[in-house]
């Protein structure tokens, strides 16, 4: 959910009486049309566990509850996880409902089959990791964002907001946008525009080292406007590697040579195999896929 305004001391901001919370970034999505579709959208079967990011209220755990086996609600006010629990109260569907205490970015995922989440876009980046990486995989999520990082993730190369984020994830997981929703969606109306995007996991994921792929990324996307020859004559780039190279080296038990040089290894491999005036912006999961085997089939490592 949207970082909410600041309320005046004491001011109720919705009908219930709950004074929402501006460090957790409530905002309450109230159009139950926007809620409807997004719960259609993940095809939710009868014996599914459904994962649910920020419930709030519950207006959309109710209808994830009457199309799932179970909903695991992960809140980290009381406040709303009393009012989420005194809502369901009483009805068949309470037991399908457990409610999870806590930071979710802190605490070990559950299993599940899909999430489903209208959640604090403050967390926005970690959570899409954290879930990205969890095991074992689930079906898909339907996740509302904030309208410029929902962009980011399915931006492609050549857009304006393509960025290492873009990459990582699409190395991970297949990524649609479904549908914008208005700032009037929600209650208060946040002071930016929403999006929501279908993520499903790639399974089995790419063979690729993630913690090397993510340095690559971070050394192409400092400068993404630049070529890759610029980029890696950097001297603290060139210091970084040849650094590892020794490491890597070491542990290996290989020898290094007395005339080694790190820049000139960069140079000549980046223009040996037609990839200096290459730009990041305009390069694609394969193309980096291909520049990491490149570097690290030559000893060259980022970690």
């Amino acid at each position: 959910m949207p970082k909410v305004k600041k309320e005046k001391a004491g001011k109720a901001s919705d009908s219930q009486g709950i004074v929402f919370n501006k460090s957790f970034g409530q905002h309450i999505l109230k159009n139950p049309l926007v809620v409807n579709s997004m719960v259609e959208k993940a095809a939710i079967k009868s014996t599914d566990t459904v994962l649910e990011i920020g419930p709030g209220t519950g207006n959309m755990t109710v209808k994830l509850l009457e199309k799932g086996k179970k909903v695991i609600a992960c809140e980290v006010d009381p406040r709303m996880a009393a009012e989420l629990t005194k809502r369901v109260q009483g009805t068949p569907l309470h037991s399908k409902l457990h409610v999870m205490m806590g930071d979710v970015l802190k605490n070990e995922l559950p299993y599940f089959d899909c999430c489903v989440a209208n959640m604090p876009y403050q967390i926005s980046s970690p959570f899409v990791f954290k879930l990205l990486l969890h095991r074992p995989f689930f079906r898909c999520a339907i996740l509302m964002f904030q309208r410029e990082f929902a962009e980011r993730l399915v931006a492609r190369p050549g857009d304006k907001l393509y960025c290492r984020l873009s990459v990582n994830t699409q190395l991970l997981a297949r990524i649609d946008h479904i549908m914008k929703v208005g700032k009037n969606n929600f209650r208060p109306p946040p002071k930016v525009e929403s999006s929501v995007v279908r993520i499903e996991p790639r399974n089995p994921p790419p063979p690729v080292n993630f913690t090397e792929w993510d340095g690559l990324l971070r050394i192409v996307f400092a400068r993404k406007n630049k070529t890759l020859a610029a980029q890696f004559k950097s001297k603290s780039v060139v210091g970084m590697l040849e650094k590892n190279y020794r490491v890597h080296c070491s542990l290996n038990n290989k020898a290094i040579e007395t005339s080694f040089n790190m820049k000139a290894k960069l140079t000549e491999l980046l223009v040996e195999n037609e990839l200096d005036l290459k730009r990041a912006r305009l390069m694609d999961t394969d193309d980096f896929l291909a520049l990491l085997h490149l570097f690290n089939s030559n000893g060259i490592h980022f970690t």
